[in-house]
């Protein structure tokens, strides 16, 4: 390996380079950072916009905001027993009828008191009841459901359909008629509010039985084209309402079967169908003038 010699010059070497230029920073204006600014933000905006475009090109459709709707009311569907008994209940009366017995001469009269019930057919306060809860009354009284009280005259009497109309001489303060309604079928629910055995504003619930069924009388002719039902019924019930589950009465409860004296319920009760107890098919729903 050679050595390395390093030779001197007399002169001078060249000049050293200069150091470079260092960069300065400045502070940007108001003005300057107001544009910044707003350049950022458009850049941002265009971002998410291509975002939203991005995501919703898909095939699925855009969801849309639901529409509210009204609430279903309680006559939309099927009523339960409580709803049905307090749908009817401010239409239906208490009827109290006092007849005399006692005919021999020189005996002194009695009055006899018996209870039943009925319902409020028409908006001018025409009530149904079973023609034999007001047979031979010299007096009717009326009770409403909300306690006042009237004198009411029989406006008719149908005996081959145990039906009658009575007339009150004044109405209670709030009247409301019932919604008369038919087309009852074998198997439907059916409500009875009655007064049995004075029990006031009594409710029970069953099915209906049967259909299109003859009930023999000891008094008076056969009566066919029943409905048989199973909801309790028992005396003083006579002349209620049998009520489906749309609120609407459908029947005029008439009578019980019991095969003893005891005039007890054991599971058979008939009703007239609405329909029979107007004359007039079997209702529509609605409430007709009588």
């Amino acid at each position: 390996m050679q050595p390395v010699i390093t030779v001197q010059g007399d002169g001078p070497g060249p000049p050293p380079e200069p150091d470079p230029p260092q960069r300065r920073w400045t502070t940007p204006g108001p003005a300057v950072r107001r544009k910044l600014l707003v350049g950022a933000l458009a850049v941002w905006a265009v971002v998410i916009t291509g975002l939203v475009v991005f995501r919703g090109s898909g095939d699925d459709p855009a969801p849309t905001a639901a529409q509210p709707k009204a609430s279903p009311s309680a006559s939309d569907g099927p009523l339960t027993v409580a709803e049905t008994y307090q749908t009817v209940l401010p239409s239906v009366v208490r009827i109290t009828s006092t007849g005399k017995t006692g005919t021999a001469a020189g005996a002194k009269s009695m009055a006899e008191s018996s209870t039943g019930t009925g319902v409020i057919a028409n908006a001018d306060g025409t009530i149904l009841t079973a023609a034999h809860v007001i047979d031979g009354a010299v007096a009717i009284k009326i009770t409403y459901a909300d306690g006042t009280t009237s004198a009411a005259q029989v406006a008719s009497a149908d005996d081959a359909q145990d039906i009658a109309t009575l007339t009150p001489a004044k109405l209670p303060e709030t009247l409301v008629p019932a919604t008369l309604g038919g087309g009852l079928q074998v198997g439907d629910d059916v409500v009875a509010i009655g007064n049995p055995l004075g029990l006031t504003a009594s409710t029970t619930s069953g099915v209906v039985s049967g259909l299109d069924r003859t009930m023999t009388r000891e008094k008076g002719a056969d009566i066919a084209g029943l409905i048989q039902f199973d909801a309790a019924v028992n005396p003083g019930s006579s002349g209620g309402p049998l009520i489906n589950d749309r609120g609407q009465v459908a029947g005029i409860v008439v009578a019980l079967a019991n095969p003893t004296d005891a005039g007890t319920f054991i599971g058979i009760g008939f009703a007239v169908p609405i329909g029979a107890a107007l004359g007039a098919g079997q209702g529509d729903g609605q409430t007709p003038p009588l």
